[in-house]
């Protein structure tokens, strides 16, 4: 099984990116890392993990702070904590962390085998090297999502809150009225520039996150008034997300339009 690897290294605004790209059976996946004022966010996959190493090694990492537990976003934290390194995350996942990462193996050609860490608890603010910042709640996509915003800079770092402005599958775990609760929450804070881990770079980060608060509160809209008409959750995503994406057949169905249709329906 051959999965296509490259890694890019950049900078914008005072920020260094790392971006890890894998493609395989027509599914293209990548992930970024971030660094400014000491603090590292997210640590990229252990499947890239020679050239995101060689990343970190150039960078004066004080601190590592996890968006969520995710093999993408944590899959190098054992290796960083070897390091020294200290390692945050949301406590309500800090036992997920210390243990072997256990998911599907799609995952695991995708993003390699995470190893267990031993984290703390993110606090809800903390200093870097000179600057602060602050930890938002914002779960959704994970139960643990947690956003960091660089209050000093205005910077917001997004892990898998946006993503994409119009969403079209989602993971079996993930609740779009939990998403569309976060996004309302994180607007309510100042920021300009946004860092998605999977976006990459977005200017206008609250114009961007508005339009996709905009976009799913229409979408739970036209879902709950299908519901409401009686078809049931299989019709609707059938009508309104025609398109299969290979990410459906290779996941076996861990992401999945069906997914979008049966977290609405279920909070409603």
């Amino acid at each position: 099984m051959l999965v296509k690897k490259s890694f890019e290294r950049g900078e914008q605004s005072g920020v260094a990116t790392g971006n890890g790209k894998l493609t395989f059976g027509g599914v293209r996946l990548n992930v970024y890392s971030y660094f400014i004022d000491g603090v590292l966010i997210d640590t990229g996959a252990h499947s890239l993990r020679k050239p995101f190493l060689h990343y970190f090694a150039e960078l004066p990492i004080e601190r590592v702070m996890i968006t969520h537990y995710h093999e993408d976003h944590s899959g190098l934290a054992a290796a960083l904590q070897q390091q020294g390194l200290p390692i945050y995350m949301n406590e309500s996942s800090l036992d997920i962390g210390a243990k072997k990462g256990d998911y599907l193996l799609y995952r695991k050609i995708f993003w390699g085998k995470r190893h267990a860490f031993q984290a703390q608890p993110t606090p809800p603010t903390f200093t870097g090297a000179k600057q602060q910042w602050r930890a938002i709640a914002t779960p959704g996509h994970a139960f643990d999502h947690l956003a960091y915003l660089n209050e000093s800079t205005g910077q917001l770092f997004t892990g898998d809150l946006y993503c994409g402005e119009k969403t079209k599958v989602m993971l079996r775990e993930e609740s779009m009225p939990t998403v569309i609760t976060s996004l309302e929450r994180v607007l309510n804070y100042d920021f300009g520039e946004m860092f998605c881990d999977h976006a990459g770079y977005i200017a206008d980060g609250r114009t961007a996150l508005t339009r996709k608060l905009n976009y799913l509160q229409e979408l739970q809209h036209s879902i709950l008034t299908k519901h409401q008409q009686g078809l049931n959750a299989s019709e609707i995503t059938a009508e309104l997300f025609p398109r299969s994406y290979p990410i459906v057949t290779l996941s076996h169905g861990e992401w999945d339009a069906l997914h979008i249709v049966t977290s609405t329906i279920a909070d409603s």
